[in-house]
């Protein structure tokens, strides 16, 4: 609760509204206590009686009746009365749409209708129907308001609902056999219920707009008992003569639907599972660049330069250290990967290498990253979006999720070439066909105007594959690109990149978590822990003498075929949390060789030539 509390309050306005919310609540709540007049005594010498008039601080209405008793009760009324409407509205509509998301097929369709041909009368005609028919009174206005608000609450909740009920923790579920009932209430539920609360957060404001809107005709409350909306209605033949009488309950409608809407905004964004790291700003274009040091002096050791990077996620007061200082290099023709545990740094530091971490809350907070000399991190963003698929391109882990799935492939192609080159669209489509051949995708001409649904996970990567390649980049950057695919079409795909890095001449950094990879691919080899590289090397000599402890650790978790009984390994304890990491060597914790002084001062990467260990007390001498 503190935490939603803390996200809540980040949103100035959110707090203002449920500030001034909390305030109109107390108030309303203790007015039966207060010593105020009978809001409907009357007194007709005292009729209309101007504001901070003896006994009477907001004046009186046409009656003589105190404005300020009036409007504390009749506040207290029409919240009441919104409330109540939305809480109807909310559980009535919910279960309408949880019953025919859940079910679908013919239940669906005749409950959606039904729901259709509600939402085919525009709703305060509805409401203004529903109160004829019912009667004026202000329970017949509550039940209208909530009946027209009901169909969107179920329009909402089914489409959620339709989205979870194919999921496979359903199907679990009645694997396990649980009845419809208890996979509703305990396994539907829970997860719709933040749009539920979203939604009646966002709508309790309009509620109490509808609500005043019938009693201003006179279809809600009757006299004597006043809402908000009545006394409107009863001071419109005095707006010119005595306009304080409207003003009153203007102002009140206006703060509490001004101020329920800006607490639901941020309530929304609380909820927002997206946004619960804290940041609840819209992404910058461009990862931001906070470099607290000195640039560090140019270098050109290859294509692409990595020099003591730093990335940092700022979520509040805590400071995650993704990447602490990495320096790495690749050139033409090279292939570098980047092996580590998950949460190493891998990733993010491939992505800041064109700005792509968001932000908030990534900031690059030291380090340059070149190309060819030119450094990436003070360019500018035109600059920079020129670079990015130009000379430096991306294969993304899952190419199911980068791939827009409203597009035709060949389309999506054609943009990534045309957006850098002022190329004909027969051109250009030309172009797109080649590029699927040369990734040998099998009748390449029909795949172009097939979407990404429609081909297997090995055809979507060397999409991935072709789209990196429309540009004729110089360095490709590949993330993953063979995760979650089977080992021939995982062959396919490396045999692929290689030849087409030879080829070509391109650069590649290869991120991966698999030794037989960097062993099939690449030429050196670093690897990652906690944001820094503590091995490197070219990548045979690291396979057969690897340095590090933690090399060492994780070639052993590697199975090897026809080896006999070997012992398959695997590195006690768990990687440490970047906010917090130990002093010294951040492998100590989980090392059998650490000894005191490696628990002690900044350990360096350190060694000869082409091999360098972050270690001091290594297995193998550098």
């Amino acid at each position: 609760m503190g935490h939603f509390l803390k996200l809540l309050f980040r949103n100035r306005l959110a707090a203002l509204g449920a500030t001034v919310l909390s305030a109109l609540l107390i108030v309303v709540l203790i007015t039966p206590l207060l010593p105020l007049p009978d809001p409907n005594a009357t007194a007709t010498a005292e009729r209309f009686a101007r504001p901070f008039t003896e006994g009477h601080i907001l004046g009186t209405d046409h009656l003589g009746r105190d404005l300020l008793s009036r409007l504390l009760h009749g506040t207290r009324l029409s919240l009441a009365v919104g409330i109540a409407a939305a809480l109807i509205a909310a559980i009535i509509g919910s279960t309408i749409g949880l019953v025919a998301g859940y079910f679908g097929g013919r239940i669906d369709n005749v409950i959606m209708r039904g729901i259709d041909m509600l939402m085919a009368f525009p709703y305060i005609l509805l409401a203004l129907a529903i109160v004829a028919a019912l009667g004026p009174g202000l329970m017949n206005a509550l039940i209208a308001v909530a009946a027209v608000n009901i169909p969107f609450f179920a329009r909402n909740i089914r489409g959620i609902t339709v989205g979870l009920a194919g999921r496979e923790f359903i199907d679990a579920a009645r694997l396990s056999g649980l009845g419809h009932t208890r996979i509703l209430v305990g396994e539907l539920l829970p997860n719709v219920l933040p749009t539920i609360v979203i939604a009646m957060s966002t709508t309790v404001g309009w509620m109490i707009l509808e609500t005043a809107g019938l009693s201003f005709l006179g279809l809600g409350s009757q006299p004597p008992v006043a809402d908000l909306g009545s006394m409107l209605g009863e001071a419109r033949a005095a707006l010119i003569t005595a306009p304080h009488t409207s003003v009153v309950p203007g102002v009140m409608i206006f703060l509490i639907v001004m101020s329920i809407n800006l607490l639901g905004d941020g309530v929304r964004d609380a909820l927002d599972p997206r946004l619960k790291s804290g940041a609840l700003s819209r992404p910058r274009a461009v990862t931001l660049v906070d470099r607290k040091g000195p640039v560090p002096a140019a270098e050109q050791r290859g294509l692409l330069d990595l020099d003591a990077l730093e990335t940092q996620f700022h979520v509040g007061k805590r400071v995650y250290r993704a990447v602490g200082g990495v320096s790495l290099y690749v050139k033409s023709g090279e292939c570098v990967g980047v092996i580590g545990e998950s949460g190493s740094g891998k990733s993010v530091t491939a992505l800041s290498v064109m700005g792509l971490v968001p932000s908030p809350p990534g900031v690059i907070t030291g380090g340059a990253v070149r190309y060819e000399g030119e450094d990436l991190l003070g360019a500018r963003y035109e600059t920079l979006r020129r670079r990015r698929g130009e000379n430096v391109a991306y294969i993304f882990q899952d190419p199911l999720a980068t791939l827009h799935p409203l597009y035709k492939i060949g389309d999506q192609l054609i943009e990534a070439i045309r957006v850098h080159h002022d190329t004909p669209p027969k051109e250009a489509r030309a172009k797109a066909l080649d590029l699927l051949r040369a990734v040998r995708i099998p009748n390449a001409e029909s795949r172009l105007d097939n979407y990404p649904h429609e081909m297997s996970g090995g055809m979507r990567q060397r999409v991935g594959i072709a789209m990196a390649m429309a540009n004729d980049p110089d360095v490709i950057i590949a993330d993953e690109p063979t995760t979650a695919l089977d080992v021939t079409v995982q062959a396919q795909i490396l045999a692929l990149l290689d030849d087409l890095r030879r080829e070509r001449g391109l650069a590649i950094i290869f991120i991966t978590h698999d030794f037989g990879v960097v062993a099939q691919l690449c030429d050196r080899v670093a690897v990652m822990y906690a944001g820094r590289i503590v091995e490197e090397g070219p990548t045979m000599q690291v396979l057969d003498a690897p340095a590090h402890p933690y090399t060492k650790r994780l070639i052993a978790c590697v199975p090897e075929l026809g080896s006999g009984k070997r012992k398959l390994a695997s590195i006690p304890g768990l990687p440490p949390v970047v906010d917090n990491l130990p002093e010294g060597c951040a492998f100590a914790p989980r090392c059998d060789k650490a000894r005191d002084d490696c628990r002690r001062g900044a350990i360096l990467l350190a060694g000869r030539g082409l091999r360098a260990v972050r270690c001091i007390h290594p297995e193998e001498a550098v």
